[in-house]
């Protein structure tokens, strides 16, 4: 099973409209699901995606099959082209570094928004869904996936323009998800 962890949903409908995901409930949560995937909609922030992970992680029985997947928008400098899929291997959260992947880029987790180049890459969600899969020993495949929809202006995308980025990406996340370790 494909567990998704997705801040909006804007974000999610790519994946609703791809693989035609039923909607129902998780706790306070969006759930869509079909018979592979579960994609849970978390809403913005840490605090956000760290319960809804955690929701999906209490609710069902998890596999060494089961792979849990963070996917998102997220702000970058200028070096990054609107658009460009960025895999995360390491999170910085109020000062402290979390390393789970040498081999990727690294994303900074902030509580507001940002609006300077002090950062390369910047979410609002990552750091709570790593802070509850690495503390699930069952969970021994997870990603975080980020793709860059603005250059510190998130006023300037627009949900249509979400849905755009993480729907051209999907074939690519599929590919990353079946062909890693």
């Amino acid at each position: 099973m494909l567990y998704f962890v997705i801040a909006l949903k804007s974000e999610a409908q790519a994946y609703v409209d791809r693989y035609k995901l039923k909607k129902s409930k998780l706790n306070s949560f969006s759930l869509f699901e079909n018979e592979q995937i579960r994609l849970i909609v978390s809403g913005i922030g840490v605090t956000n995606s760290r319960l809804a992970t955690q929701s999906l992680i209490n609710q069902y029985d998890i596999t060494d099959d089961d792979i849990y997947i963070n996917v998102g928008i997220c702000g970058a400098t200028d070096k990054y082209e609107i658009g460009t899929l960025i895999q995360i291997g390491r999170v910085t959260y109020d000062n402290s570094s979390y390393i789970f992947n040498n081999k990727k880029r690294s994303i900074v987790c902030l509580d507001e928004e940002a609006s300077d180049t002090k950062y390369d890459i910047v979410d609002m969600e990552s750091f709570g869904f790593y802070d509850s899969v690495i503390h699930s020993p069952a969970i021994k495949n997870f990603h975080i996936i980020k793709i860059v929809s603005d250059h510190f202006e998130p006023e300037s995308i627009t949900k249509e323009d979400t849905k755009a980025l993480i729907f051209n990406q999907i074939d690519v996340i599929n590919g990353i998800l079946f062909t890693e370790e």
